[in-house]
């Protein structure tokens, strides 16, 4: 099982619209594509990055170019992005959960 924690900087003011397009698209659409959402915070230093964890069934790079080639993730993030990006920059890492960990 490979887990992966993703940071979001979003841009400044967008970070409404985010957890929006989360709330009511992403999260969905990362289960049809064998990425589990575990869980999602705001980082209480940096109140615009959406830090969260995630589970993935199968190949991690396999699940993110399915869920990017996806038609319905597609016209989400342009609809969302009309009035500009919402994330400046993605920081992404790959963990492997110790024996010890609840998670496993």
């Amino acid at each position: 099982m490979t887990y992966e924690l993703r940071i979001y900087h979003a841009n400044p003011g967008k970070m409404t619209n985010l957890l929006k397009r989360f709330r009511d698209h992403t999260v969905e659409l990362f289960a049809r594509h064998g990425i589990e959402s575990i869980g999602y915070w705001i980082d209480d230093a940096v109140p615009n990055d959406l830090v969260y964890l995630l589970k993935h069934a199968g190949s991690a790079e396999k699940n993110w170019r399915n869920f990017m080639a996806d038609e319905d993730w597609i016209a989400v993030k342009a609809a969302s992005e009309v009035d500009g990006r919402l994330v400046e920059s993605v920081e992404s890492r790959y963990l492997t959960a110790t024996d010890f960990s609840k998670l496993i």
